[in-house]
């Protein structure tokens, strides 16, 4: 048996990754739309964006991919970032641009011997970057003087770029891509903007002025890159991991790469440190717990602007909507990575996030209830639905009715935001299931919970008028459908209603209709 050694080199979890330090694996199938990958790109004299969340590996994919480049002397790679750009005036903002360019261009033309080095260091030293033109200005003059010489540039952090110039510069570049797109012979051969918005999409004055460039997005890990990242450690350590424990990382990280680095450090310094004994899907799911309740930079990174849109991240929870395009509070969960859209299909990232993001967001409501009260649970262990629902209205009460109005108008969703952050609670740790806007064979059920073999349907509604109809409505719903393709006869109806005052307590009500039990709860949200 071999023994335990000393790990040379670390699970990354800020920053780029140091190949020499950190545990590294290539990203592949970084491709367009047309499947070209970014060399393929690169030599066809492309310029393309390439967008994807923060921490997921976008900077050292670039500067690999740099490396690579450079092994072929005609290219001229420049690596660029504006991380800390945002607020500079123009001025400045060209200044450091000039800086950082120039410096790396002269090192690459000595690096390569090209015989016009002098030449070209001669017109750097009296070209100043002042402005946009003077952008322009400095690769039309490189056009003529190195003209067998193609440079690659990319932008890092190109969200960090001074809102000011934005316009300007995105211009800038299309005009040169315009120019010089049929010659071969240009000295600014391809551009690469790095962000984590699709800069292809930017509106600016009513046009976008970057829509000739390609789009590009890092892909998550696959199994093989899990497999390949821990097998390093194994190799270095002789500490094995098995199989299903690497195939459970994969799962519940969708191979994002900070959250597989993250564990891989959690598994081997915190759940089996200094051991060759194997590490195994047990040891996955302990290393998860403590994963989601620690605090970090990643999930901070995050957090406020998940916090923006919570509902509609609930949604997607509970496969309440599709993906629509263009969708303002979706684009930004898919900005920041906490979404992923296939077809029309929509999802949360990666089961992590789901239980990390699912926890903050309930919390922060204030539906915090001691679910082991016996009240809540009838003789036989299933749940009291009267006791539940009767102190969910008593909850309302506490929080106040503010949430529901926006621009004066109550929405329904955040009743049942709401009310399912009050439900989770009692399904919490695999207790039990529940499942918000399920399709049904004849609609969709607002509410589904599953404890202990049991269903229990919920429909809510709003009511903006006098009298009953809400809730006939919504009765009407639960037995002619939803119970009726459940095969179960008891159903439960939440109405939050406007012409009653927050405050103002009413009688659960019973109804009996087609054979079916209904209790319904009136809550008023009124003000």
């Amino acid at each position: 048996m071999m023994d335990y050694k000393k790990p040379k080199r670390y699970f990354e979890k800020s920053g780029v990754v140091d190949p020499g330090a950190s545990y590294y694996v290539p990203l592949k199938n970084v491709t367009n739309m047309d499947n070209q990958d970014i060399k393929t790109m690169v030599d066809l004299g492309r310029y393309f964006s390439i967008f994807a969340p923060r921490q997921s590996g976008k900077t050292t994919f670039f500067e690999g991919f740099c490396h690579e480049l450079e092994k072929e002397t005609t290219y001229m790679a420049i690596l660029l970032s504006f991380q800390d750009y945002k607020n500079l005036n123009s001025q400045r903002f060209y200044q450091l641009i000039q800086k950082d360019l120039y410096k790396q261009l002269v090192n690459r033309l000595a690096d390569v011997d090209c015989p016009r080095l002098d030449a070209v260091r001669a017109y750097l030293d009296t070209h100043n970057i002042s402005d946009h033109t003077c952008f322009r200005e400095l690769f039309e003059e490189l056009n003529r003087m190195i003209k067998l010489k193609k440079i690659v540039i990319f932008i890092d952090e190109f969200d960090g770029i001074p809102i000011d110039e934005l316009e300007n510069f995105l211009t800038t570049l299309r005009e040169l891509y315009q120019r010089y797109k049929k010659r071969t012979d240009k000295a600014l051969y391809s551009v690469g903007l790095v962000g984590i918005r699709n800069i292809t999409k930017l509106i600016v004055g009513g046009v976008s002025p970057f829509n000739i460039a390609d789009q590009v997005k890092l892909p998550p890990f696959t199994l093989k890159n899990v497999r390949d990242l821990y097998a390093q450690y194994t190799k270095e350590t002789n500490q094995p991991f098995t199989e299903d424990a690497v195939k459970k990382v994969f799962n519940e990280t969708a191979g994002q790469p900070w959250l597989v680095n993250r564990i891989g450090t959690i598994l081997t310094i915190n759940i089996k440190p200094e051991t060759t004994a194997p590490i195994t899907e047990e040891d996955v799911e302990k290393a998860i717990d403590i994963l989601l309740y620690e605090e970090n930079s990643h999930f901070d990174n995050i957090t406020e602007k998940a916090k923006q849109y919570k509902e509609t991240f609930i949604d997607i929870v509970f496969d309440g909507v599709e993906y629509i395009p263009g969708d303002d509070e979706q684009s930004l969960l898919l900005t920041h990575g906490l979404i992923k859209a296939e077809g029309k299909n929509i999802k949360v990232s990666n089961p992590i996030y789901k239980k990390r993001f699912t926890k903050t967001f309930f919390r922060e409501s204030g539906a915090i209830v001691d679910v082991s009260v016996k009240g809540y649970f009838r003789p036989d262990g299933l749940l009291n639905m009267g006791a539940v629902l009767s102190d969910f209205e008593e909850y309302i009460i506490q929080i106040g009715v503010s949430a529901f109005y926006k621009s004066q108008k109550p929405y329904e969703r955040t009743g049942q935001f709401l009310l399912t952050a009050w439900l989770y609670q009692f399904v919490e740790g695999k207790k039990g299931e529940l499942r918000y806007e399920v399709p049904s064979g004849l609609g969709r059920m607002d509410i589904l919970l599953i404890y202990r073999g049991h269903k229990y349907i919920i429909e809510t509604k709003i009511n903006r008028s006098h009298g009953n109809r809400a809730l006939n409505k919504a009765i009407d719903q639960l037995c002619s459908k939803y119970l009726l393709t459940e095969r179960a006869n008891e159903g439960y109806v939440v109405v939050f209603d406007l012409k009653t005052m927050v405050g103002e307590l009413c009688t659960p009500q019973k109804h009996q209709a087609e054979g079916k039990e209904i209790l319904s709860f009136n809550i008023g949200i009124g003000r």
